[in-house]
């Protein structure tokens, strides 16, 4: 399938949206993913166990019974967790790679380029957010004429009209 069909059918920003902090890393849920591959979450997590050497805790992790209140508190479309007994999976972006090599279908390779693309578009906006608020602190800190300060905030302001960062939720606790 081309990537720009794939492209109308999962936007890169709709895949963002599935993409939370939990624990201060930047992860998808078994469920989310499970729908993007077109299996069910069932069979996404028997993939994982089955291979379970290819996802040591830095590509997975089950959410904690607090962590999974906290998201279907805020997530409407995660709703149908609330009354799960099961606790969901949490995959980071090395995860959601591995995953295309345990699923071993042509729709899985190409939705994890997609979600992979998504990671580092999300990376990338929030590298780009840093930067503008160090470019704001660094003026704050210079000693400027109120004229030459209003032009350089003109400038980084202008800078963020045309290149929006988008702010992404964060959900879970990232102390332990």
């Amino acid at each position: 399938m081309p990537t720009s069909t794939l492209t109308t059918i999962i936007p890169t920003e709709v895949i963002s949206q599935k993409i939370f902090i939990i624990r201060g890393v930047k992860v998808m849920l078994d469920f989310d993913l499970a729908e993007i591959y077109q299996v069910t979450t069932k069979v996404l997590n028997q993939a994982v166990k089955r291979n379970i050497a290819r996802f040591p805790p830095d590509f997975v992790f089950k959410l904690s019974n607090r962590e999974k209140t906290e998201v279907v508190t805020n997530c409407d479309h995660l709703s149908n967790l609330r009354f799960s007994h099961q606790q969901p999976y949490a995959f980071t972006e090395h995860g959601v790679s591995m995953l295309s090599a345990v699923l071993k279908s042509a729709r899985a390779i190409q939705m994890s380029v997609f979600i992979v693309r998504a990671f580092i578009k999300l990376r990338e906006m929030l590298a780009t957010h840093k930067d503008l608020a160090n470019k704001i602190e660094e003026l704050e800190n210079r000693q400027l004429k109120q004229g030459e300060q209003i032009l350089v905030i003109h400038r980084i302001l202008k800078q963020l009209i045309e290149r929006p960062v988008e702010m992404h939720r964060i959900i879970g606790f990232t102390g332990n």
